[in-house]
């Protein structure tokens, strides 16, 4: 098997998920990955440290995602979908946690470009915090207060917003835990 299907066979479904997490949009996020091996193609060659393919490749997807997105004027506000983001059903046992981690990509395809890209990569995609500074070409520093305003705003939202699954949890009202600091 020659060197560039090896890549595409490594990369193309974590690729997909990333244009996908990004896009919104199975097509654009097909087309997202295709660009990126053509440039691949293309480009590739001039990469000194193969190592370092799968960030260039990250880092690519993400430039064209730019790119497009410049160019049009708007881009789709489809949710995210389960299947296609890669997570599997869980059992019985886990329906709970399962209904909480498909709720947390629904919220996370709803979030501003600006921190959905740094979450993706960190929890869908698995990158350390030096690839995704490379990969979105920012500091590493950026990199850390996304995610962390990104967290949290993602908490938040998982916490405000009613979930539409069944709940097996009493609600209980946060003000009854406070402490009293009359």
């Amino acid at each position: 098997m020659s060197e560039f299907a090896d890549l595409v066979d490594a990369h193309y479904e974590a690729l997909y998920r990333f244009g996908y997490s990004l896009a919104r949009n199975p097509d654009r996020a097909s087309d997202l990955v295709q660009e990126t091996f053509c440039i691949w193609a293309a480009k590739g060659s001039q990469l000194r440290d193969r190592s370092k393919a799968k960030t260039w490749l990250f880092t690519t997807l993400h430039r064209e995602f730019l790119g497009q997105r410049r160019k049009q004027s708007r881009y789709s506000d489809e949710p995210l979908n389960e299947e296609i983001m890669g997570a599997e059903p869980g059992n019985e046992d886990d329906a709970e946690r399962h209904m909480d981690g498909q709720r947390a990509v629904d919220l996370l395809g709803e979030m501003e470009d600006l921190y959905r890209a740094p979450l993706a990569l960190f929890y869908l995609q698995q990158h350390s915090y030096k690839e995704i500074a490379e990969i979105l070409e920012i500091p590493i520093g950026t990199v850390m207060s996304r995610l962390s305003r990104g967290k949290e705003m993602l908490r938040k939202k998982m916490v405000s917003e009613p979930s539409s699954g069944p709940r097996n949890l009493v609600d209980v009202k946060p003000e009854l835990f406070q402490k009293n600091r009359g």
